[in-house]
């Protein structure tokens, strides 16, 4: 089985080859530029590596994992404009190198690409492909909008939050992973376990980056300390602290959260955090979905020896978030 660097290095040459230009030329050098930018590659490698999971042939599962990997980017491309993020992956955002209206279109394009890649994949039910893609893809947009929603909503429950992130993040993951099985020849109740792992693997990655956003290094992390709290964002820590904290503290967090100073916001919330153990009860709660994640992994109809590698893939991954 292959390794991950070698399923990621697989992933650049193809993409290197492929050639997305065209007229007019506004429309298009944004969709190279935004693939040039790279990144981990981890849903087109997890297709590649579900794929193999059933079959040692990946190269069939290369053009699903290239239009996996350039709707993520499309999803980007329209998060920055969203979010009005400057800066992707050391670089000028594409809105912000071109403009909005330029980001907009590419994005579009980046989409409808998508989709014409997934349709080379040699696999005898093409529309098959194409019904989990558009579901995913719809699923991603609407997680895009709860997590908007939230911004306004007073109240959020931790059901409502594990739903947003598992529409948002979580069911790319799953989906890549089911796409890649499908092509290698997985039978329909395999490739639901794939997805299901890759859905719950999902969940258990944006719980962890939640967690470093407010205890991980940064200097590690590449971003400042606290990023979420500065914003309000509700995150499952602040919502474990919402549902644990006293009415005295309850107070302490409203005055908090419309703190005008920063530091001073991070510094009340992170206290509150640490009284209530709350950085503890998320790491319980990634750890469930990681156990049922892999209890999706131990349930495929092939040898131990086979899924090892995508076990080892995720452990590591997620220790390199630590």
């Amino acid at each position: 089985m292959k390794t991950y660097l070698s399923h990621y290095e697989l992933v650049e040459q193809t993409l290197n080859t492929y050639n997305f230009s065209g007229e007019p030329i506004e429309l298009y050098e944004p969709v190279t530029y935004m693939l040039s930018l790279g990144g981990k590659r981890l849903r087109p490698v997890l297709v590649l590596m579900a794929c193999e999971l059933f079959d040692d042939n990946i190269e069939k599962a290369l053009p699903a994992a290239l239009a996996v990997e350039v709707f993520h980017n499309f999803t980007l491309v329209h998060d920055d404009i969203m979010d009005k993020a400057d800066i992707r992956r050391g670089k000028p955002t594409v809105h912000k190198k071109w403009n909005e209206t330029v980001a907009i279109l590419s994005g579009d394009l980046m989409m409808i690409k998508a989709i014409d890649i997934l349709c080379e994949t040699k696999y005898h039910q093409i529309p098959e492909l194409i019904r989990i893609f558009n579901k995913t893809a719809a699923e991603v947009c609407e997680g895009q909008q709860l997590d908007m929603n939230f911004e306004q909503q007073v109240k959020v429950s931790k059901a409502d939050y594990i739903n947003m992130i598992t529409l948002k993040t979580a069911v790319l993951l799953g989906g890549s992973l089911k796409l890649g099985a499908l092509i290698g020849g997985a039978t329909h109740d395999d490739a639901s376990h794939v997805y299901e792992l890759g859905k719950n693997i999902g969940i258990a990655f944006q719980i962890q980056d939640d967690i470093l956003d407010s205890f991980g290094d940064g200097s590690i992390v590449g971003k400042k300390i606290g990023g979420d709290i500065s914003v309000n964002k509700k995150t499952l820590l602040l919502l474990e602290l919402m549902e644990s904290a006293n009415e005295a503290d309850h107070l302490l967090i409203k005055q908090a959260l419309t703190e005008t100073t920063i530091d001073k916001k991070i510094e009340t919330i992170l206290q509150l955090y640490k009284k209530y153990d709350v950085k503890e009860k998320a790491e319980e709660t990634k750890k469930e979905y990681l156990k049922l994640a892999f209890a999706h992994l131990d349930a495929l109809s092939i040898s131990p020896e086979r899924s090892e590698s995508l076990r080892q893939t995720a452990i590591e991954l997620m220790e390199r978030m630590s």
